[in-house]
């Protein structure tokens, strides 16, 4: 993008936002929703603007109430979520956590944050609004039962998705159908609990005094294993992470049995996202539990 067009889309989002101008502008890498800044406004503070033409136009708004509902809980001497400065369609502006260097306490820390993050009582599954997973919406209707929502809100509705794109057999989807069914033979009752709910590596950042920073979430009310399930989905976190988590919940011992199950939920989504390379993937899930 031209510097004169970001430099003019900057000005605007600031503009709506009630923000000073900017003084100073760097476009960073990385993201899969468009354009990342790196602000320095007139009143000096730094600021993070993301924005993107192509996606869907409350993405933003959906994003910064995730974020804003995971700072509400999460211990600030362990972890950090940065504050939300304005959210609209035009563009995201949050608070700018610098990286920093990951200190000997960093995993343990996270595991402890996230545990204190799972444990808040939550009265039903489903969150206030329905939001993204990457650039896929992700319903959310207020439901009681787990295993109707997971069913429901998480496995089938990918499938669906998938099978109007053409890159799901109806044979596969059966057996989405099937397995939802079942659920219940596998996965234990579990209380809701706010969940981050996309919770891989590229989005826990070390902060400026060397602590976790949870950002990009698809938070909801869902289960904590699920959680727990996506940190091992593209390379586990460090054991010091699920030593702290578990020493602090009571969650069950054998999560990992099940994590594939949850992950098929993010298989599908990336099978939806990026195409039939992710096909492999979901077949192998489902020939083992169907």
């Amino acid at each position: 993008m031209p510097e004169a067009a970001i430099t003019e889309r900057l000005a605007a989002i600031l503009q709506q936002g009630g923000l000073p101008p900017a003084r100073h502008s760097s476009p960073l890498a990385g993201g899969d929703t468009g354009h990342s800044v790196k602000v320095t406004l007139e009143d000096n503070r730094t600021v993070f603007i993301k924005w993107a033409d192509a996606a869907p136009g409350d993405i933003f708004t959906a994003e910064a109430a995730g974020l804003d509902a995971l700072r509400a809980l999460v211990p600030l001497n362990l972890a950090r979520v940065p504050e939300v400065y304005h959210a609209a369609t035009d563009g995201l502006v949050l608070e700018w956590l610098p990286p920093g260097a990951r200190q000997a306490r960093y995993w343990e820390r996270f595991g402890e944050a996230l545990a204190a993050i799972h444990a808040e009582p939550q009265d039903h599954f489903g969150f206030a609004r329905d939001n993204y997973c990457g650039l896929t919406p992700q319903p959310n209707p207020a439901m009681n039962d787990g295993y109707h929502f997971f069913a429901e809100a998480r496995l089938q509705h990918q499938a669906k998705m998938a099978r109007d794109r053409g890159r799901l057999s109806w044979s596969l989807c059966r057996k989405v159908d099937r397995l939802c069914e079942r659920l219940d033979r596998w996965i234990p009752t579990q209380p809701p609990a706010l969940i981050h709910g996309d919770l891989w590596s590229g989005n826990a950042h070390v902060g400026p005094g060397g602590e976790p920073v949870l950002i990009d979430p698809a938070a909801h009310y869902g289960w904590a294993e699920a959680d727990l399930a996506m940190t091992t989905l593209f390379g586990r976190f460090d054991p010091d992470f699920y030593s702290s988590y578990m020493q602090r919940t009571n969650i069950a011992t054998d999560w990992e049995e099940r994590a594939e199950l949850y992950n098929l939920y993010h298989l599908l989504n990336h099978l939806n996202l990026f195409g039939a390379s992710y096909l492999s993937n979901v077949q192998q899930v489902l020939d083992r539990w169907t």
